[in-house]
């Protein structure tokens, strides 16, 4: 995958090197046009010289990859008790019980008590009644966490204000405010053993855009497979750097740009020698924002898109999940308000 603008680089047919301005000045005409095309053509693209410390990435993963290393009896200990299907350890195994990936997850506060404590309302908090959690073998990975989510986040408010000024527009147009709403995902992608299948035929996660402003991810692995959706409906794989960042336009996003910039549509196939690991920050405005067309963007003939409230829509998450996706023994867990691993067979 070649580099775009910034040193970005995107699933697309550009490049162009270039570093991550840190000013605040526009880029270059020829950087801006290939940043402008690739946010609208694709909506992923892929960062270099990002600026977060090469130390808080490695504590962070290696934290994880000893968690996701760890025995199975072990890791059924750190699935939430509860059920919660967003916190915590999990395993996704496919129709036929093979596992598709091992996943990690951790909300923006520990528990309602702590999320009060940063300034949610009471009614808020209830989106962290189900604490996370940590695991006690890694009594550091809490801090490194931390760490991780506050780097990721200003790398996505200086992509904001990249796509601001690339579209023509002042570079704090997009309202993303200083109470930003977070959750971040670690996920184990399997080895794939088996010869001859076809990407369709090894897909692990399925072709999706996230419901973010942004989304700012890591990877690691041997295989690229994480996948960019293009416009003509085609497939192209992101590559693996591991100095690298990649940056996915969530629907919110497209929604505050009027559909200027399209939604990075992914999925994930198999295929390595070893497992491929990604760590997310998924990006979202403050609980009280309703995501509607901003003026600059609007169409006067009016618009596709109709306003989105984040706390709504952060509400009713886990439910949607479960609706779309939850098994009937995960269903009954959540009900029963008991831990939940699914059985994986082969």
């Amino acid at each position: 995958m070649p580099l775009v603008g910034a040193g970005f680089g995107a699933p697309a047919a550009i490049a162009v090197k270039a570093k991550f301005p840190h000013s605040v000045g526009p880029p270059r005409p020829r950087r801006r046009a290939t940043v402008r095309q690739a946010a609208q053509t694709i909506g992923i693209i892929q960062i270099v010289n990002h600026g977060v410390p090469a130390e808080v990435i490695t504590e962070f993963n290696d934290g994880f990859r000893r968690v996701l290393d760890l025995p199975r009896e072990e890791k059924e200990q750190l699935a939430s008790p509860t059920g919660h299907p967003h916190r915590g350890w999990r395993q996704w195994p496919d129709d036929f019980g093979r596992l598709e990936l091992e996943r990690f997850n951790v909300g923006q506060y520990d528990d309602a008590e702590a999320a009060e404590a940063a300034g949610l309302t009471p009614t808020q908090a209830t989106l962290y009644a189900h604490a996370n959690v940590w695991p006690p073998q890694e009594p550091g990975l809490r801090a490194a966490t931390r760490r991780y989510q506050d780097a990721f986040v200003n790398v996505a408010r200086r992509v904001l204000g990249l796509y601001a000024r690339v579209l023509g527009v002042p570079a704090d147009i997009f309202p993303l405010g200083d109470d930003v709403c977070t959750t971040t995902v670690v996920n184990n992608y399997p080895k794939w053993p088996h010869d001859g299948a076809s990407d369709d035929e090894k897909l692990l996660l399925l072709e999706h855009a996230d419901s973010s402003a942004l989304t700012v991810l890591h990877q690691e692995g041997d295989y690229a497979g994480l996948q960019g959706r293009r416009p003509d409906g085609t497939w192209t794989s992101v590559t693996i750097r591991h100095d690298a960042l990649q940056v996915f336009t969530g629907t919110l996003l497209t929604n505050w740009t009027d559909g200027r910039l399209r939604p990075g549509r992914h999925r994930a196939v198999a295929g390595g020698t070893v497992t491929r690991r990604s760590s997310a920050v998924f990006v979202h405005p403050g609980l009280d924002t309703v995501v509607a067309p901003l003026p600059a963007f609007a169409d006067p003939d009016g618009s596709d898109f109709e306003p989105v409230s984040v706390w709504e829509r952060a509400s009713g998450n886990v439910e949607e999940y479960l609706r779309v996706f939850g098994r009937p023994e995960q269903l009954a867990a959540w009900r029963e308000n008991r831990s939940y691993v699914a059985e994986v067979t082969a």
